[in-house]
């Protein structure tokens, strides 16, 4: 960052975290005032932020004044903006067409900074998105009128300052600022030590704890990229120590906290986003959503079980293992009691933003209590500066994001695109489900969870509940593979960010996350043709959750040993080949499959079984033909 910067970063940072509480403990008293503060502070903060890589004095002296110019410009448009805003309240106006020039200007900007910020692939969807909008019609554009696009897209709530920026700055900032805290407060550290306690008494334990903490952290943090290193610096090494591969390391913390976005109570703060743009209740999606969460991860430890068998790494050796303390079950208290108040506060029927604030108010005042470091108000004051800077970028980013989706909404492409796919599935809905599984990844890469859930939501949701799926079903199938678009190639934001932590390559960092989150792909599947699974459908039945429990364990296990080529001894090629095979038959739908991929997984296990048995009969034959030498 630019050094002259620095001091005015800083203050707008700190400046953007306190409005954000403010506006958490009062509502929203006034949907312009704050939708435009809260864009322009994140906009500021992330134009002054960029890195300027070019070592020449010259080239920085040029961004210096560009960025200068870019934050002036910001500022007057923004300006003109509100003014305008206000105006339209009151009476009708005319926006003349030098007032859309500048709207279009502001866009440009928005544009610069998305490129800078979050590289290619987001960019390149806003800038299609301004292609298709201005474009004549004979060569694929939607043929608006720029004046037009300017008025409904800059001087309204549809389009730049549409439902994004206004969902997240009303619900999602204050718990941004929720992790800052807990952060720095040093709460992390002790979650990790407590996940170190639980299981270091199995195989691979540091991996699995880095499970258990990043699953707890990447809920609350808001993005997979920010649990990735806050947690990673810790727990990445550990994994490292005990004879795990770098790029395995780096893949288990990345699967760990993608994995976060889709656990309650949180989620990552999108479960308040799909009940803001469902009208689901929030307490509806997070008991629908907690099975399948546990099914991830219970995914997770499972290949980090088998992984930690073939490389014969041994549990922590009792003596060396972490003792909790009276001091660490307190200290607990300072993560356990504020996430018990956002889920009391939600359950009285209280909006998610006032259960935000409570629960920031009282992981501040318990870690004041807990923590002797964090009762200096430069700590306070990092954590609100973190915070602060992290809710830049996802206010930039949505910014970007509402313009895109005003742009399908001003054009009708969602619902052409929607149409488009169900023509070409031929109504048939696995074949949907495989391009909406495909779109989802795609248009997730590279952007924060909740803004690729409203993108992705507005474009694909109708797709799928065109073809009968319930609201709450397509939501989190869109949900789950937004979310795993961090971890797979090529755009694999988490598994970069752990690579140089871990010092391993990031496309096979990546490779390993991708293999890691293998469940990922599974369960939003099984979630669709077996709802027993979501809990709180019509039609519930204990018998079919417990179908889908089997087929769920059955399915993860062939993978996962299919995937490593091992099963307490090294798989042959064919036998991994028949498991994947096996695998795919007891997910697919129909009693007939399902029998064909027991029959097969039956036969696998048997045929090792008999190996394992034959080795260890020779290897014990050995052994006494040696004793009678």
């Amino acid at each position: 960052m630019i050094k002259n910067y620095q001091f005015i970063v800083n203050i707008l940072s700190f400046a953007l975290a306190i409005f954000a509480v403010v506006i958490a403990a009062i509502g929203v008293f006034d949907v312009v005032i704050v939708s435009g503060l809260t864009s322009l502070l994140g906009l500021l903060i992330c134009l002054l932020r960029l890195e300027d890589k070019k070592r020449t004095k010259t080239i920085h002296n040029i961004r210096f004044i560009i960025h200068s110019a870019m934050a002036l410009a910001l500022l007057y448009l923004f300006y003109r903006w509100g003014r305008i805003m206000f105006e339209q309240e009151e009476f009708f106006i005319t926006i003349s067409d030098a007032q859309n020039i500048l709207a279009w200007v502001a866009i440009v900007i928005i544009g610069y900074v998305t490129l800078r910020l979050l590289g290619k692939p987001m960019a390149l969807v806003l800038f299609l998105a301004i292609g298709y909008l201005l474009l004549p019609e004979g060569i694929g554009g939607a043929g608006e009128n720029w004046i037009r696009s300017a008025e409904n897209l800059w001087f309204s709530t549809d389009g730049v300052f549409g439902r994004p920026v206004e969902t997240v700055s009303r619900i999602i900032l204050v718990f941004i600022v929720f992790g800052a805290i807990l952060q720095k407060s040093g709460a992390g550290e002790v979650l990790l030590r407590l996940s170190l306690a639980a299981s270091g008494r199995f195989s691979g334990g540091p991996a699995h704890a880095a499970v258990a903490a990043s699953a707890f952290f990447g809920s609350l943090s808001g993005a997979a990229l920010a649990n990735v290193v806050s947690t990673g610096v810790f727990t990445i090494p550990i994994i490292k120590k005990i004879g795990f591969k770098p790029r395995f390391a780096g893949g288990v913390e990345a699967a760990a906290s993608t994995g976060g976005q889709i656990m309650p109570p949180v989620m990552g703060a999108v479960a308040f986003l799909m009940a803001d743009l469902t009208g689901i209740g929030y307490l509806t999606i997070m008991v629908a959503a907690i099975f399948p969460a546990l099914m991830y991860y219970s995914s997770l430890f499972t290949v980090v079980f088998i992984e930690s068998k073939r490389l014969g790494i041994k549990p922590i050796p009792p003596d060396q293992r972490v003792k909790l303390t009276r001091d660490d079950w307190l200290k607990s208290l300072t993560f356990i009691v504020p996430l018990g108040i956002i889920v009391g506060v939600l359950v009285t029927g209280r909006t998610a933003q006032n259960a935000g604030f409570y629960g920031l108010v009282s992981a501040f005042v318990l870690s004041l209590i807990f923590f002797p470091d964090f009762r200096h108000p430069k700590r306070w004051y990092d954590a609100l500066l973190d915070a602060g800077k992290t809710s830049a970028v996802l206010m930039a980013v949505v910014t970007s994001v509402g313009f895109i989706i005003g742009v399908i909404n001003m054009t009708g492409v969602g619902l052409m695109f929607a149409e488009k796919v169900i023509a070409l599935s031929a109504d048939t809905l696995w074949l949907a489900l495989i391009f909406v599984m495909l779109a989802s990844l795609v248009m997730g890469m590279g952007v924060p969870t909740g803004a690729a859930y409203l993108m992705i939501a507005i474009v694909l949701g109708p797709v799928l509940s065109g073809l009968g799926l319930s609201l709450l079903a397509a939501h989190l199938f869109v949900v789950y593979f937004g979310v795993l678009s961090v971890v797979t190639p090529p755009v694999a934001l988490a598994a970069f960010a752990a690579a140089p932590i871990a010092g391993a390559d990031p496309i096979e960092t990546a490779i390993d996350a991708t293999r890691l989150s293998i469940a990922g792909f599974i369960i939003p599947f099984l979630f669709v043709y077996h709802p027993d699974m979501l809990l709180v459908l019509d039609g519930f039945n204990i018998g079919g959750l417990i179908w889908v429990i089997f087929i769920f364990i059955a399915a993860t296990w062939l993978i996962a040993t299919a995937l490593s080529g091992w099963e307490f001894r090294k798989l042959q090629i064919w036998q991994r080949i028949v498991r994947l095979l096996a695998a795919i038959l007891i997910v697919i739908p129909g009693v007939s499959t399902a029998l064909a991929g027991i029959g097969l997984m039956l036969f696998c296990l048997i045929t090792n079984g008999f190996a394992i048995r034959n080795s260890l009969g020779e290897f014990t034959n050995l052994k006494t033909r040696r004793m009678a030498k």
